[in-house]
């Protein structure tokens, strides 16, 4: 048996087991996780350290040093996380739908965990906290597989989760780390029908089509981000620049912001040189069209590729449509239905931009940078769903439930009566 099999085995007895803890006692072991990481803290930040250092040698792009680099603010912010699942309702705590049959049959719809959740994951250590405290705030285990680029940082931060577990005499096997050298995981993982219900991938389009492609266990796929923000011709020009500015660099490396910009060409025309100044202030490199070329000296040609690009990083695709059935047949081509934006004063195209688009989320006079679990009101979140079974936007604690049926009867029988 795999190293890999054996943790998904002990995985799966310790979900068993966390299902008969009460909601106390699960938050009582958030606090003791959230406390474990401070208590650490300087074990975990040298441990960063040396994954930091590795991936400058490795030529790490600078987005993703930033998503790998842990601060003592940064860290802090992850043990307040842990701490705020506890004030948040227990999704399986909820009080079930119960009916009763004219028969006397009772009928409860029960939510409960999913059981064994595998997330696979790139360089950002805030994921392996979220998904700890996530999972088991939802009755969870979780099968933890990063990146070999966070390992160090990984490691300190479980180990750290695992002595809180300790503590509180829950199993240590309910938070574990996948072996992220060993690239056979991923598809040992997808495999393990039976021992993992669900595998999540929260990362590139590379990690998450792999995944898709290996795995016969169920996958929520977090989706890839091409971002839209469409301007349409009565956009008043302050909300239109703010929001476009907004969605592209408030935090250029998340899959919530903006990778394409279209303006319709009679705003373009007004205005256009005026979007793409503010864009220049903010160090952003802007590729545009045609259209958006003859504006500024500083837009840089787009390429028919750049169109579906997910930067990740201040770069931005800005073209000129001709209306909003246009902007909307870009959007459906290029998108990746997570999150686009119209900026409108006419509620009639606003709507019909929001009745057409295919996404997770569709905004009206407002950035796709609110696409997010806490700005929604769910708390923390797992990833953001761009797909519509079994969960589709952010994943809160609900979306790491699923449903029972509990039906209590005194002798009913299908065929008949009891006697």
């Amino acid at each position: 048996m795999t190293e890999c099999k054996q943790q998904a085995q002990d995985a799966k007895t310790a979900s068993q087991s966390l299902g008969l803890c009460t909601t106390t006692e699960k938050n009582e072991a958030l606090q003791a996780m959230a406390r474990e990481v401070m208590n650490r803290e300087k074990d975990i930040l040298a441990a960063n350290d040396k994954d930091v250092a590795a991936g400058k040698q490795n030529g790490l792009s600078d987005y993703l040093l930033d998503r790998l680099r842990l601060s003592p603010e940064r860290l802090q912010s992850m043990s307040d996380g842990l701490q705020a699942l506890m004030d948040l309702p227990d999704p399986v705590a909820i009080e079930p739908e119960i009916w009763t049959r004219e028969d006397g049959l009772v009928i409860e719809n029960r939510c409960v965990p999913l059981g064994v959740i595998a997330m696979v994951y790139e360089a950002r250590p805030n994921v392996t906290v979220d998904a700890a405290g996530l999972c088991l705030k939802a009755g969870n285990a979780v099968l933890l597989r990063g990146s070999s680029s966070a390992v160090h940082s990984n490691t300190a931060l479980v180990d750290a989760m695992k002595t809180g577990l300790k503590t509180c005499g829950l199993p240590e096997t309910l938070v574990q780390l996948i072996n992220p050298e060993n690239r056979d995981t991923v598809r040992e993982l997808g495999q393990m029908r039976g021992l993992v219900d669900v595998i999540i991938p929260r990362g590139g389009a590379g990690l998450i089509q792999t995944v898709l492609e290996q795995s016969s266990v169920p996958v929520i796929e977090t989706g890839v981000g091409n971002c839209h923000v469409y301007i349409e011709a009565s956009a008043k020009k302050d909300i239109a620049i703010a929001i476009a500015v907004d969605a592209k660099t408030d935090r250029p490396s998340v899959c919530n912001a903006a990778e394409t910009i279209l303006v319709d060409e009679q705003w373009a025309n007004a205005n256009g040189r005026a979007l793409i100044e503010a864009l220049l202030n903010k160090e952003v490199t802007i590729r545009g069209d045609e259209n958006i070329r003859r504006l500024h000296d500083d837009v840089k040609p787009a390429s028919e590729e750049d169109w579906a690009t997910e930067y990740l990083a201040p770069i931005v695709t800005l073209g000129t449509v001709s209306g909003t059935d246009a902007a909307i047949a870009h959007i459906q081509r290029f998108g990746t239905t997570h999150s686009e934006a119209i900026v409108t004063e006419n509620v009639e195209k606003a709507r019909a931009f929001q009745n057409q688009i295919d996404a997770s989320g569709v905004y009206h006079n407002a950035s796709t940078r609110f696409t997010d679990g806490a700005e929604f009101g769910f708390g923390a979140e797992i990833g953001i769903s761009t797909q519509k079974l079994h969960a589709r936007g952010p994943l809160g604690l609900g979306a790491l439930t699923t449903n029972k049926y509990v039906v209590s009867g005194d002798g009913h029988v299908k065929g008949g009566t009891v006697q």
